[in-house]
């Protein structure tokens, strides 16, 4: 990899490949947990792993899915709909998570910062 994207805040996680497609994987980015979902061929999609509503680091084992058309994973524990793209709880909006910067360098899937 190349040594300038470390340098401007992006972490590898994986190869592309090791995600098989329509799961997630979780990450460990400065001690905090990331849900990492690749969707179809090379959507991905990342999000803050930990479940608000269960206090569980659990959201990168959820369902993909959609709803309408929101792509989300529901959260193996109480069910609850996360949207990808926003991190928004569709049923408590006040347990939304955050979402990251992530993208696909040469096969490789890397993570920057949270979007908010």
């Amino acid at each position: 990899m190349d040594d300038s994207l470390t340098k401007h805040g992006w972490v590898l996680v994986c190869e592309l490949e090791d995600i098989v497609p329509n799961t997630g994987v979780c990450a460990l980015v400065d001690d905090e947990q990331v849900a990492v979902f690749r969707v179809g061929e090379h959507e991905l999609y990342a999000i803050d792993n930990v479940d608000p509503n269960a206090g569980a680091s659990v959201l990168s084992r959820g369902l993909i899915g959609s709803l309408g058309e929101r792509v989300v994973v529901a959260s193996p524990i109480y069910k609850q709909h996360f949207d990808l793209h926003t991190g928004e709880c569709l049923e408590a909006p006040e347990h939304s998570v955050r979402t990251w910067q992530v993208r696909i360098d040469r096969g490789l899937v890397l993570l920057g910062q949270p979007k908010r």
